[in-house]
């Protein structure tokens, strides 16, 4: 459905569906009005079924708002061969002065833009690249965690007044200042939080290095995952995890016409309030994945730290893929200075067909 164009007037019936755990509220509208709001369980058959009992010989058009149940109301729906839009929460029309909010009355709100033609469905992904995301959301998580237990370690030894471990940068936290701080001089009490918290780091440590293998291994035995992850890591920068990460949520490349859109997905696209001949552009619109874009300016600056070297004078994103310049744009903002010299031939290749 999200290759091609909604068209309204190809329908006769349009279906909003507010959607919770268990139940679905349901609203019928035609080109003339209102048909009927119903509420019914959570079940594909069973709405399938009514559907089919009275509107059997009409085209019928549903769409539903993103949230947790997922894609499988959209599967199961296309799977008997209905179109089905699945909105955006933030990109639903809503009236200014409505105060009060209902399932049904969001089932009607949804039906209602729908005839209107009001409503862009999201690209729904496939079911390799729902997949991916899975995997690549529980290393977020894990490494989320991982960072807390170091935090936790070190907000420990503060508050007791212990210092920490000496260590080289890059090195704070390898296995032998982690069995120095095993040895750290303590009270008992102190001793045991520390030993559960370092078992606890140790154990996530070893999650997102399985996690990481797992994903590694998901996508070598993808051959178009594993063509498009070894295009994307030609990109200087950016290897396997900014990879993965970064192909999980944008899915299918051919999906994108232009780097516009996929800057304005990342959120890296500036916010703009101009009219007339007066142009105002303000800070990034910071919409979509805030991890993916904190990864994009990690590779970015591994890119210049890369080219640290490179003649004075030269454009930070010469040569560089046009994936980056938002990215190097960003970190212009963030204060890293332009007279930072890339000098990187681009590597020329041929697009996945």
């Amino acid at each position: 459905m999200e290759n091609t164009a909604f068209v309204p007037r190809d329908y006769d019936v349009f279906a909003g569906l507010d959607v919770d755990k268990r139940s679905i509220s349901v609203t019928f509208t035609n080109h003339q009005g209102l048909i009927r709001s119903m509420r019914m369980p959570y079940s594909v058959e069973h709405l399938v079924n009514h559907v089919r009992k009275h509107f059997g010989d009409h085209k019928v058009a549903f769409a539903y708002e993103a949230g947790p149940t997922g894609y499988g109301l959209y599967d199961g729906l296309v799977a008997q061969a209905y179109p089905c839009l699945i909105a955006a929460p933030s990109m639903i029309p809503k009236a200014p002065g409505q105060r009060v909010k209902t399932n049904r009355l969001d089932s009607v709100s949804l039906s209602e833009n729908l005839r209107g033609g009001q409503l862009k469905s999201i690209h729904v992904p496939s079911q390799v690249y729902r997949e991916l995301r899975h995997l690549t959301q529980l290393r977020d998580a894990l490494v989320s965690e991982m960072v807390e237990m170091k935090l936790r370690i070190k907000s420990l030894l503060l508050f007791e007044g212990i210092a920490y471990p000496p260590a080289p940068p890059g090195s704070q936290w390898s296995f032998m200042v982690k069995a120095k701080l095993r040895k750290l001089p303590c009270s008992g009490t102190v001793r045991f939080k520390l030993d559960q918290l370092l078992d606890s780091l140790e154990f996530c440590e070893k999650q997102v290095f399985k996690t990481t293998q797992e994903i590694r291994r998901f996508c070598q035995t993808d051959p178009e995952l594993s063509q498009s992850i070894k295009y994307m890591m030609t990109v200087s920068g950016i290897g396997w995890i900014v990879a993965s990460q970064l192909l999980a949520r944008i899915r299918n490349w051919r999906e994108l016409t232009n780097i516009r859109q996929l800057a304005g997905f990342l959120g890296l696209a500036p916010r703009e309030n101009s009219t007339g001949e007066r142009i105002d552009r303000g800070s990034i619109t910071h919409s979509g994945d805030g991890r993916l874009r904190s990864k994009l300016i990690q590779a970015s600056w591994s890119a210049i730290r890369k080219h640290r070297g490179s003649a004075q004078g030269v454009s930070p994103t010469q040569g560089v893929s046009p994936i980056f310049h938002s990215g190097f744009r960003l970190l212009n903002r963030h204060g890293a200075t332009t007279s930072i010299g890339i000098c990187r031939r681009p590597i020329s290749f041929d697009r996945p067909r």
